[in-house]
């Protein structure tokens, strides 16, 4: 639940600026972020994230999943996308290309973009702004709508801005330290 409150541009590049600072395989920096503030292009990537949600939803949700996921009483209505101010897609790139027209494989991407986000969600919290992961499966008409090329992959895509002054956050409990760790 998003805030229609303008976003600017300058928190977004600073989200983007500390996500790149983020540790990577031999230092390749397999990533790339397209921040889109556009209505027209958001709603272009709203209707067909629908679409495949929609599909994932009515077919292919598995009842355990399912069963997962009602007490976030998510479905494949994904109004946060043309609500929040800005969306940003993050790509993974598997490989470059390099200026000879050969290619340079990557490493570790998904770890290292995966990282990168991390640090990018904590940047925008920090700067006061809430964000929602979402990965609509599959993800591929990312690359075409944000005119990436074929060697990059969507990893992620963010829709981000203020939190509706309204908005209700799922009272989820997180697992306790001793759940989730171990001291030798």
């Amino acid at each position: 639940m998003f805030s229609p409150r303008e976003v600017p541009r300058a928190a977004i590049e600073f989200a983007i600026l500390t996500a790149g600072t983020a540790p990577s395989g031999a230092h390749l920096q397999p990533w790339h972020f397209v921040a889109i503030s556009n209505p027209e292009t958001k709603a272009r990537i709203r209707e067909r994230a629908e679409a495949e949600e929609k599909e994932f939803y009515e077919r292919k949700i598995t009842p355990e999943w399912r069963a997962a996921l009602e007490p976030l009483g998510t479905d494949f209505v994904k109004a946060h996308i043309t609500e929040a101010p800005w969306v940003i897609v993050v790509f993974r790139r598997d490989y470059d290309v390099l200026a000879d027209g050969s290619r340079r494989k990557n490493y570790y991407m998904t770890e290292s973009v995966g990282i990168a986000v991390g640090f990018m969600i904590q940047a925008l919290h920090r700067a006061g702004l809430a964000t929602l992961t979402h990965t609509p499966a599959p993800m591929t008409f990312l690359r075409e709508l944000c005119g990436r090329p074929a060697n990059e992959k969507p990893f992620v895509l963010l829709p981000v801005g203020y939190p509706s002054d309204d908005c209700v956050v799922p009272d989820l409990q997180r697992k306790s330290l001793r759940e989730i760790s171990d001291f030798d």
